[in-house]
């Protein structure tokens, strides 16, 4: 496991739990890529803004147990706690994201990227709940790809092959 907080000033502080063995990544990309999309997004919750990359047992484990769906997802979003200090937790389905990447034909490190924003429009407002609201959702994660894109901001995720 590894957890290490940093800030970015005056915005928020980054706790970063990558449980997956097989996924690697540089925090700074990370948290560059999170600058990028905070310019789209400045009024989003303050404090810690915590990221967690799971193994889908686990993140099923923790859908099932908060939202009582053992089925697999792909972004589990835990809201802000202002008395806490926390901005909010982003827990990501690294199985999941794969997975996607490779039926959708696109690149891991967007797809996971996806996730990342998906979470994050949860904690600046956004829902996908209901019909209207999911379709302002997929613009919204549509014009942060593209805004990611424009800023050169991916992060630089590698998902390790599996061990034969």
């Amino acid at each position: 496991m590894n957890q290490q907080a940093d800030s970015l000033p005056g915005v928020v502080s980054f706790a970063f739990s990558n449980l997956h063995p097989r996924l690697s990544f540089s925090e700074s990309k990370v948290k560059t890529f999170f600058q990028a999309l905070f310019t789209l997004y400045p009024q989003g919750p303050a404090g810690e803004l915590s990221i967690v990359f799971m193994e889908r047992a686990e993140h099923n484990q923790l859908h099932g147990e908060f939202l009582q769906d053992f089925r697999p997802t792909d972004v589990i979003t835990f809201p802000s706690d202002p008395d806490e200090n926390m901005a909010g937790e982003i827990c990501i389905s690294v199985d999941q994201a794969w997975e996607e990447s490779v039926s959708r034909k696109i690149p891991f490190v967007n797809e996971l990227s996806l996730y990342l924003i998906h979470g994050w429009l949860h904690l600046v407002g956004f829902d996908d709940i209901e019909k209207v609201e999911r379709k302002q959702m997929r613009f919204e994660e549509e014009r942060s790809l593209k805004h990611i894109e424009k800023m050169k901001a991916w992060p630089d995720f590698i998902l390790a092959p599996i061990d034969s």
